[in-house]
């Protein structure tokens, strides 16, 4: 075999075991790499708090919050992390908004998630505008789960004060938050399923005739104190 067989074949090799290396998924919710990865909108962001311990983050907010996960998601994918809302006690603590929005685009600015985040500005209603999927888990003081399909008719809203439809509503004490309770999410967008677990249970399972492929990811809290850990995407 001649000499520039070898290297061809070594090249080959090489090149074939680096592309099926898995890229090592970073959380980024420790304190060194947060601002590389999340971005804060905020109704009152002068009184917000984060802390990070390792990679574990302390959200404590106020008003509304949503916490954008930077990159832009498209195709069959899996979401999963660890939270957990607290309640000891603290000024601020209410257990109530382990909320969040997947596969989401603004219809005005597709490619960019983050064109009218001072618009939006962690006010709930304007997120009315765009296009996702949102759980709201314990939400309206812990009082409903519910999972909706946002359409990004804002005008419909404004205008008629209707808001997206419920697809899937809980109100049963299963169902919704225990305190300090450390939950294992996981989300779950495969041609056209959609599904949600929260500590193993499978608790939404929707089939979508047009869903959406693509979007960002975010975290949404008001009123309350969170922590959040082990994000990942795959």
């Amino acid at each position: 075999m001649s000499h520039q067989w070898v290297t061809y074949l070594f090249l080959l090799l090489f090149s074939s075991c680096r592309n099926n290396t898995k890229r090592e998924f970073i959380s980024g919710l420790d304190s060194a790499s947060f601002s590389k990865y999340w971005t804060i909108e905020a109704v009152d962001s002068l009184n917000n708090q984060i802390k990070h311990f390792g990679d574990t983050l302390e959200i404590r907010a106020p008003g509304g919050f949503t916490l954008w996960r930077n990159e832009k998601l498209s195709g069959d994918i899996e979401i999963s992390y660890k939270a957990c809302v607290m309640e000891e006690g603290i000024v601020g603590d209410r257990l109530s908004d382990l909320n969040c929005f997947w596969m989401a685009t603004d219809p005005l600015f597709p490619n960019d998630i983050f064109e009218r985040s001072k618009w939006r500005n962690g006010i709930f209603e304007r997120y009315y505008s765009l296009k996702m999927y949102y759980l709201g888990y314990g939400g309206n003081n812990n009082t409903t789960t519910r999972f909706r399909k946002y359409s990004g008719d804002f005008d419909a809203f404004e205008k008629q004060n209707l808001k997206p439809a419920i697809i899937t509503e809980f109100i049963d004490e299963q169902h919704l938050l225990k305190p300090n309770h450390w939950y294992d999410i996981k989300i779950e967008c495969k041609k056209g399923n959609v599904k949600y677990f929260i500590d193993g249970n499978l608790l939404i399972d929707f089939n979508d005739d047009s869903p959406y492929t693509s979007g960002w990811f975010g975290f949404r809290t008001t009123q309350s104190r969170i922590r959040l850990t082990q994000f990942k995407v795959i």
